[in-house]
């Protein structure tokens, strides 16, 4: 299984450019896997249920998805991955990254990689443990806002204005450099009927329609408020997901899986190797490392549940498998 990306991860360092692979063998553990295309699906919440419907559910232990980055829209994906497994399986995973130009991902399963493309691995038996850590380190601020009118992913008004105008109000100087900056200035979003946040990455605007479109869906009626960083917080968030993926003390994994933000990435700039350092120190330099830099990240809250898309955070997925 295979994607692009917007950076590769290898044990410590992060890499442009290159190819990354890891190859894992399991002892008592067998896999199953299945792809689907965006085009051949109603909508992306059907691919996500026809993807894992094409996956044996007896001894499922857990689900790990690459997914289309552009075409597919994530939160509506794994709203399909949740019914699929009745909310019962663990499932994480990535959307694919195209650098920073958002416009073409590519994900493949045993054959060459195409645009459009769901892929998953299903993993079975009683012997695998996955466990998970997903952190963002950004911060709120400015007033909270309701959001009062818009279309899925789409954003045109908050509290009955332009959301777009008050968005580049907010930016100041930085609104001149629009769409990039969006990275750095994502929205926090309390969706109707949730209590935690989700951070959602804003990818392109409308100047004619006067319109965001987010890497996932913004609800009418959600709260949001807009969200900032910087180096220190970003390099500690990635070293306690590290710490939240850790079964016990003095047992790192086998290895674990990095799946971070193109957001955060375009924030580090040339200090992008201090967010995996800080992971590889926490986990003791002995855990095979490997990801990549992503659209979005697929993975429960730390607190556990069914998995969500997340915006603008490093999300660890650790494999351990009992002798």
């Amino acid at each position: 299984m295979m994607c692009s990306t917007a950076g590769e991860i290898f044990h410590d360092a992060v890499k442009d450019d290159s190819l990354v692979a890891v190859a894992m063998q399991f002892d008592k553990t067998t896999i199953q896997s299945a792809i689907v295309n965006i085009n051949d699906c109603k909508n992306s919440f059907d691919a996500g249920f026809e993807l894992v419907k094409k996956l044996p559910l007896d001894n499922l232990a857990y689900i790990l998805v690459l997914s289309d980055g552009g075409m597919v829209n994530g939160s509506e994906l794994v709203k399909g991955l949740n019914v699929a497994v009745d909310n019962k399986v663990l499932i994480t995973g990535g959307l694919a990254g195209d650098g920073s130009s958002f416009v073409s991902t590519l994900v493949g399963l045993n054959q060459q990689p195409a645009q459009g493309n769901i892929a998953a691995i299903g993993f079975y038996g009683k012997h695998l443990l996955v466990t998970h850590g997903s952190q963002g380190g950004w911060e709120m601020f400015g007033p909270e806002r309701d959001v009062t009118r818009s279309t899925g992913n789409k954003l045109y008004e908050m509290d009955s204005k332009n959301a777009l105008d008050l968005y580049k109000r907010y930016l100041g100087k930085e609104a001149e450099n629009l769409p990039g900056s969006a990275l750095l200035f994502p929205l926090s979003v309390i969706i109707p009927g949730s209590i935690q946040p989700v951070v959602r990455t804003i990818l392109s605007i409308d100047e004619k329609e006067n319109s965001m479109t987010f890497a996932g869906d913004i609800p009418q009626g959600s709260k949001v408020r807009l969200m900032k960083s910087n180096f220190d917080k970003i390099t500690t968030a990635a070293s306690s997901a590290a710490q939240q993926s850790i079964m016990q003390e003095n047992c790192p994994p086998d290895v674990a899986l990095l799946i971070s933000c193109v957001g955060r990435k375009l924030i580090l700039g040339s200090r992008i190797n201090e967010e995996v350092e800080a992971v590889n120190e926490l986990l003791g330099g002995k855990t095979l490392l490997a990801g990549f830099y992503s659209y979005g990240e697929i993975s429960p809250f730390n607190e556990g549940g069914s998995c969500q898309l997340h915006n603008q955070t490093m999300t660890i997925t650790s494999f351990y498998e009992s002798k």
